[in-house]
């Protein structure tokens, strides 16, 4: 570890901290990262192997829990409309316990034995496009009468099974196409899969999956657009214009004692404020009956009282389990959109490690970190799937860059979100008290996060030469492709008739998903157009990823398997053939820790890499 530096105060950091310090990893030139902020920026409070007291891992992973908040509850409120449980408030909670709870298992199952980094796992937008495109087929159509609410029984059978031969429908072909990512994780594909894909692919599926979202956003919205646009003012004025600005907290330490700590809040939760402010306004506003209490009219559903027996009615604990919706069902058009969505996924997921490496103060992962990191994805979904949430399991970016706010790095805290979402998914309550948000303020969110996830597939494209007129017609056909198409198919479903009523099916969700339209034309023409590496955004692709061996700790201390496998395994020869072990240890745990600057020679020698995907091609 970095020896201790002076500082000039510690309020620099979103969250006051006593402790040890070690650097940031430093750019290729030798200088600093550049920051927004001076002095102590380039410092971490603790690194990914630290244990921070108790106390500060709860308080971290609440806060980590908050940063994911707005992603993991959008998903199920999206994916109700194509359930048919618009009207349908108590199973909405148990659907939000369901994905809480299996977001916990599989981040604790990341942060232990898949890429050992700080990195929390949550729903995934990538999986809602293909799914939500799956239930919009003619079989699959909501019938008419679950959309007027005085006429949908939440508890009769007909309506039960309306929902749920959906769910089960959605679970199969999840658990089925997670089976892929699972399969080129551990087999270590992923290394030559990745060759493939460049700036102008990514840009355009990531972009998709925003834009092709817009009408669940503007539907919403548009119940009360005075609330919804109150609520996207108040997330942009958290976000953007108040996030510099600290606010005063009390705080004790041994050394201080009580004192007053500045906490950079609008900065790490931003959705939670301007949401909370708005459903906050919206209950005065229903209080005083400001907001009409006659269902049509205009306003009526962004009142607070609408789903307020769901509280009353949803138990204090539940305990969601595999097959809670029934036994899972696997429709062929499905798995094949999914497979689109979970390709996305992979890709994503590879640029976040590297990301959460550099901002946690580890190495950068090695090839055995990411195949595994990438394969317990893929057996998170698999879990999701077999659980019910409708999604499955990605790393999220949210939590990545939140690393880099509160300075602490430590994977102890990410370890402590696991736990606190498995607990929020069995009290019952707390996913009742999220189905009660007004949909104008849920359209508001939605609209500021679907324009976020737009702009950030939009950014890969600085790797790429954009004053080129070839990247130009790529990026610009695979984006207009991406939404013409699904449109036009949406409009004329009847339009795919070729004799074979599953090919027929599977077409249509692969063609009404914008993702995979765009992503599909990105790179069949990004790998069939001539054009240089350095013109297409390989080479400074692959240059923002490359090892940087000015880092603080040692690869093997991060990335070694834990509970002493890593060197059970290394006692057999036959392991270095398999792409997911880490390489032989040469030196005992106590020895690892000792030298902090001998990263380059306890990193696996790139001569190492053949066998490993020789045997991952054969597998």
């Amino acid at each position: 570890m970095a020896s201790e530096k002076e500082s000039n105060g510690l309020d620099n950091y979103a969250f006051a901290l006593e402790g040890h310090f070690c650097d940031l990893p430093e750019t290729e030139h030798g200088e600093e990262m550049d920051t927004s902020m001076e002095g102590d920026n380039n410092k971490l409070a603790y690194c990914v192997t630290d244990v921070p007291p108790w106390y500060l891992c709860i308080l971290l992973g609440i806060q980590h829990c908050l940063t994911a908040f707005g992603g993991i509850i959008a998903i199920p409120l999206i994916l109700s409309q194509g359930l048919c449980l618009q009207h349908d408030g108590l199973t909405q909670s148990h659907l939000i316990s369901t994905i809480f709870f299996v977001s916990g298992i599989c981040t604790l199952l990341q942060v232990t034995f898949g890429i050992r980094l700080p990195i929390l796992q949550g729903g995934t937008f990538t999986l809602l496009a293909p799914s939500m495109a799956m239930l919009s087929m003619p079989e699959w159509s909501c019938p008419a009468w679950t959309q007027n609410a005085s006429l949908v029984n939440t508890s009769s059978p007909e309506f039960i099974e309306v929902w749920q031969s959906r769910m089960r429908a959605l679970q199969g072909s999840i658990m089925v196409g997670s089976l892929l990512q699972v399969f080129v994780g551990f087999s270590g594909l992923i290394g030559l899969f990745m060759r493939f894909i460049g700036p102008l692919t990514i840009a355009p599926t990531i972009s998709l999956i925003g834009l092709s979202l817009f009408d669940s956003a503007g539907t919403n919205a548009g119940f009360h657009w005075g609330i919804a646009v109150m609520t996207i003012v108040l997330i942009t004025l958290f976000s953007q214009y108040l996030r510099h600005i600290p606010v005063p907290f009390p705080a004790y330490s041994k050394d201080k004692k009580l004192h007053v700590s500045r906490v950079y809040v609008f900065q790490i939760l931003p959705v939670l404020l301007g949401i909370t402010l708005s459903w906050l306004i919206c209950y005065i506003l229903t209080t005083y009956n400001v907001l009409p209490a006659e269902p049509d009219k205009y306003g009526y559903m962004a009142r607070t009282d609408l789903k307020g027996n769901v509280l009353s009615q949803a138990p204090w604990f539940t305990f969601p389990y595999p097959g809670q919706w029934g036994i899972p069902t696997v429709s062929l058009a499905g798995v094949v959109g999914i497979l689109a969505g979970v390709i996305s996924s992979m890709i994503e997921s590879v640029g976040d490690y590297h990301a959460c490496a550099r901002l946690s103060g580890a190495p950068p992962p090695p090839k055995h970190a990411i195949n595994r990191g990438i394969g317990i994805e893929g057996l998170g979904c698999l879990l999701a799937g077999a659980w019910g949430t409708g999604n499955g399991t990605t790393s999220y970016s949210e939590n990545v860059g939140a690393l880099g706010i509160t300075k602490v790095g430590s994977r102890m805290v990410i370890v402590a979100s696991g736990v606190l979402m498995i607990i929020m998914g069995v009290f019952g309550k707390v996913g009742a008290i999220f189905t009660t948000i007004p949909q104008p303020v849920v359209g508001g969110m939605f609209m500021v996060m679907f324009g976020v996830i737009s702009a950030a597939g939009v950014s890969n494209l600085q790797y790429a030469d954009m004053n080129s007129s070839r990247n130009i017609f790529i990026f610009g056909f695979s984006m207009f492709s991406g939404l013409v198409i699904p449109n036009w198919i949406l409009k004329y479903p009847e339009a795919i008739t070729t004799g074979v009523v599953e090919l027929d099916q599977m077409l249509q969700v692969l063609l009404t998903t914008s993702m995979f339209v765009g992503g599909f034309f990105g790179f069949i023409l990004d790998n069939t157009i001539p054009g240089s590496k350095h013109e297409r955004g390989i080479v400074a692709w692959n240059k923002a990823h490359e090892d940087d061996s000015s880092n603080t700790l040692e690869s093997g201390e991060v990335y070694n398997l834990p509970f002493g496998i890593t060197s059970f395994l290394s006692s057999s020869s036959w392991t270095r053939y398999m792409p997911f072990c880490p390489p032989g240890v040469r030196s005992s745990p106590d020895e690892c820790g000792a030298n902090t600057n001998a990263l380059e020679s306890k990193q696996p020698p790139r001569d190492q890499d053949p066998p490993q995907i020789l045997i991952g091609v054969t597998l």
